[in-house]
C-alpha cells in the first residue's frame, strides 16, 4: 500500500480539525470579584467517593469567591464518603453541609436525585453543580460566575483538563475525547432551540442561574436520564435559555477514571446514549462494532504500513 494511501485517514482528520474544530473561549480574568456578588451554592453529588472527596471539597472551600456554600449529597455510598464530608472545616465559605440523601424514589437515577436533593437544600441565587472527582483552582468560581454573566447566560458549562496517569487513561480517554470533538467540533458557539439535539453540557461544571434551573424543572426533568448533563443541555437548548460553554484548562480539571474497568463502565453509557440518538434504534448493533473497529484501525494501520515499507516488505 502506497504511504500516502496509508496516512490519507490522518491526513483527513488534520484537514478535518483545521477546518471544522473550533476550541471554547477561555474564561475571563478577574483581577477581584465584587463583594456584592451572589451567592453560589456549589452542590456535590458524591457515591462511594472516599478517595476524592477531601480533595475535592478543599478546593472549593480555597475559593478566593466572597460567597458561596458547599453541599455535598452522599448518594448512598458504601464507603466513607458521608463521614469524610462532614469532617470538613467552611474555610472561606460560608457553610459546608453533607447531605445523607434519602432513598430513591421510583422513576429517578442516583445523579439526578442528588442533585435534586442539593438544590433543594441550597440558599444561592446560583447552583453550580460539579463532580467529586473535580479540583478546582482558588481563581474558578469567580472566573465563572464573570463569565456567565459577560455571557448573559442561563448556564455556564466548562470544558476542564483530563488528569490521566496510568497507560489505560491515556490510551482510553485520548480516544474518547477525540471522539467527542468530532461529534461536538463548535462547543463554545450557542445554539438556536431548533438544533437542540447538538447541545452539549459537561457534567462535571453546570453553573446555572436559579431561575432557568428551577424554569426547566431542575433535575427532575431529567430524573430517570444516565446521560442527564447532556440532557439537560438539550432542554435548555429546546426552552430557549441560553446555554454557553467555556475553556477552562488552568483552573479546573478532573480525574473520571482510575482503571480499565472504571473506563469500561462509564464510557459504555456515553456511548450507548450518543448511538441512540445518532442512528435509528435497529442500526446501533451494527454501527457500534464498526465505529470501535475503525477507531482502532485508524490508529493501527498508518504505522504498520510504515514500518512494513522501511522493512522492505
Amino acid at each position: 500500500m502506497p504511504l500516502p494511501v496509508a496516512f490519507a485517514p490522518w491526513i483527513a482528520l488534520v484537514v478535518y480539525i483545521l477546518i471544522k474544530v473550533r476550541l471554547p473561549r477561555p474564561l475571563p480574568v478577574v483581577d477581584a470579584t465584587d463583594r456584592a456578588a451572589p451567592l453560589v451554592s456549589v452542590i456535590v453529588p458524591a457515591r462511594n467517593e472516599e478517595r476524592s472527596i477531601r480533595s475535592c471539597v478543599e478546593s472549593i472551600i480555597s475559593s478566593d469567591y466572597p460567597d458561596f456554600e458547599v453541599i455535598v449529597v452522599d448518594d448512598r455510598s458504601d464507603d466513607a464518603t458521608l463521614e469524610l464530608a462532614r469532617a470538613i472545616p467552611p474555610n472561606h465559605s460560608r457553610r459546608v453541609v453533607a447531605v445523607e440523601g434519602g432513598p430513591l424514589p421510583e422513576g429517578w437515577m442516583g445523579k439526578p436525585w442528588a442533585c435534586a436533593q442539593g438544590a433543594k437544600v441550597a440558599e444561592g441565587d446560583l447552583l453550580l453543580f460539579t463532580d467529586a472527582d473535580t479540583v478546582h483552582a482558588p481563581e474558578l468560581l469567580g472566573q465563572a460566575v464573570a463569565g456567565l454573566v459577560e455571557d448573559d447566560g442561563d448556564t455556564l458549562t466548562l470544558l476542564g483538563r483530563q488528569i490521566m496517569e496510568s497507560f489505560w487513561e491515556r490510551l482510553v480517554q485520548t480516544h474518547m475525547m477525540a471522539a467527542i470533538v468530532f461529534r461536538f467540533p463548535n462547543p463554545g458557539k450557542p445554539l438556536p432551540p431548533e438544533r437542540w439535539r447538538d447541545a452539549i453540557a459537561n457534567g462535571q461544571f453546570m453553573l446555572f442561574d436559579r431561575g432557568s434551573y428551577e424554569d426547566i424543572g431542575g433535575h427532575e426533568a431529567v430524573k430517570g436520564e444516565i446521560v442527564e448533563d447532556q440532557r439537560l443541555a438539550q432542554i435548555l437548548c429546546r426552552s430557549g435559555k441560553r446555554l454557553t460553554v467555556r475553556a477552562a484548562e488552568t483552573v479546573f480539571a478532573t480525574r473520571m477514571y482510575r482503571s480499565l474497568g472504571e473506563m469500561i463502565q462509564g464510557w459504555s453509557k456515553n456511548l450507548s446514549l450518543a448511538a441512540r440518538q445518532a442512528v435509528p434504534r435497529w442500526a446501533v448493533p451494527i454501527v457500534m462494532p464498526v465505529v470501535i473497529v475503525a477507531s482502532v484501525l485508524i490508529w493501527i494501520v498508518p504505522p504498520l504500513v510504515l514500518l512494513m515499507s522501511l522493512a522492505g516488505v
